[in-house]
């Protein structure tokens, strides 16, 4: 029978990563405050060291050195990758976990709360995994030490708040947003992690295929016009922007962006943090770049027909606009755009080119393995391609955490828009599947399906984009 190597969150908080790979040791239980480990060498000195760290009676019990790297692997995430930590925080809970999350690539950290016990989950490549259980005694006076590192009133606990914390060492410096929400059992807290390094931030990096990266480059190099990626949060839309920027930024070119927030900042781009409570909103802010003499202008999203207004307004007036919006596909971005009140006319004017991405995990290349395709690893309605009949599947090994996938990739659907597809937007035509085919226009699907192909990732992780 094969064996579970995964230990629960309350036997993988009794002890750090690092204590963990220092010693080589994975608690399996506690009892009568009694810590049973499993470690391949036990003897009397490592219990009694033990027993001054931790503070607690120990026991130690021998397994093999494969079965413990696995549960290490699988319980304790490290950047192993990482030359040095780069923090040099006191043994503060909140300190520890900023650290832990900023050195293991977290993105976003959740603080929950519930009757009986209290959580904290971190996302990893786009996945949500918990870290640590927190008592319900406990938790309010950590969301309050957030609080007060964020700028947010500790008294406040029926409304939304919403603070920013900056992080800042001999080695590192960043920002986290903080976000509070009141649920029934006390508040959600949840952090973003924003880096302000950018340096490897690169267009030829992000996933493009050679097609798509030269007709994009084509797109975003016009002196005029609006350049909109569409996908979900999360979809990596942020980080394509700024890779363009970074392709755009020059002495001779005056950049100027608007965001919420600012998770990156770019030498020589000229950047304002959104701030709604004093009116300075995207639409009003774009009126204002106008007077700026701007080149190019960034809006970090189009909510609503005031800045779509403002943003077509700035391209029609000599002006490139890149910008995010929240559609399923490149070509449902017109459609988003119609249903706002924007007159079609201006539409074709105005739009270089719609994109559409998505990120997809790529399989650890140090275990996936080849299986054949079953008709159930795909949706009912969906159409296989003949060709494709196996695939790479997950595993899971110490180089992915047991997780089977090893970090991630954006996948693109790019619509420049031609002559013929400025008469169809003119006309309210907007059923132009038969022409993007005829074009050659690559769907996100079949991008998908080529990723899959390939061996990149597998049919379980881009079920949803087959669904579409």
């Amino acid at each position: 029978m094969a064996v579970d190597f995964q230990i629960s969150t309350q036997l993988s908080q009794l002890i750090s990563s690092e204590q963990a790979y220092a010693y080589g040791i994975v608690p399996i239980s506690k009892e009568n405050d009694v810590i049973v480990f499993k470690t391949k060498a036990p003897s009397i000195d490592l219990k009694e060291e033990l027993k001054i760290v931790l503070g607690q009676d120990v026991e130690l019990i021998e397994d093999s050195e494969d079965n413990i790297n696995k549960y290490l692997s699988s319980n304790f995430r490290v950047n192993t990758t990482a030359k040095s930590q780069t923090f040099n925080y006191s043994t503060d809970f909140l300190e520890r976990l900023l650290a832990t999350a900023k050195q293991i690539g977290s993105s976003d950290i959740h603080f929950e709360a519930f009757e009986h016990k209290c959580r904290v989950r971190l996302r990893l490549d786009g996945k949500l995994k918990e870290y640590y259980i927190i008592s319900t005694e406990e938790y309010p006076v950590i969301i309050n030490k957030l609080k007060i590192r964020a700028g947010l009133d500790i008294s406040e606990k029926r409304l939304p708040q919403d603070g920013r914390i900056s992080i800042k060492s001999a080695t590192e410096d960043f920002d986290i947003r903080v976000s509070s929400l009141p649920t029934l059992h006390g508040e959600k807290m949840v952090l973003r992690i924003l880096s302000k390094d950018a340096d490897h931030i690169q267009l030829d990096d992000l996933g493009f295929t050679d097609r798509e990266l030269k007709t994009y480059q084509e797109c975003v190099k016009k002196p005029n016009g609006i350049v909109l990626i569409s996908g979900p949060t999360g979809s990596g839309k942020t980080t394509t922007l700024y890779a363009t920027l970074k392709l755009l930024n020059d002495e001779k070119t005056n950049i100027l962006t608007i965001e919420d927030p600012i998770e990156y900042t770019l030498e020589g781009i000229n950047q304002v943090q959104l701030r709604e409570n004093i009116g300075l909103d995207f639409s009003s802010t774009l009126r204002t770049f106008l007077r700026q003499d701007p080149d190019v202008i960034m809006v970090g999203e189009i909510r609503d027909v005031k800045t779509a207004n403002m943003a077509i307004r700035a391209s029609l007036t000599g002006h490139l606009v890149l910008s995010t919006i929240h559609t399923n596909s490149a070509w449902a971005t017109i459609s988003r755009l119609i249903d706002m009140g924007i007159p079609s006319f201006l539409i074709a004017s105005t739009l270089n080119v719609s994109v559409a991405q998505r990120l997809v995990r790529k399989l650890c290349n140090d275990c996936k393995t080849k299986s054949p395709i079953q008709k159930n690893d795909y949706p009912t309605n969906f159409i296989l391609d003949k060709e494709l009949e196996e695939q790479y599947i997950p595993v899971g090994c110490p180089s992915c955490f047991y997780t089977g996938y090893n970090g991630r990739k954006a996948i693109y659907e790019i619509i420049p828009i031609d002559t013929t597809l400025l008469g169809h937007i003119k006309a309210n035509d907007l059923e132009v599947d038969d022409y993007l085919n005829q074009k050659g226009i690559v769907t996100l699907k079949q991008n998908a399906i080529n990723l899959v192909k390939d061996g990149t990732t597998s049919l379980e992780e881009v079920y949803a984009l087959l669904n579409n």
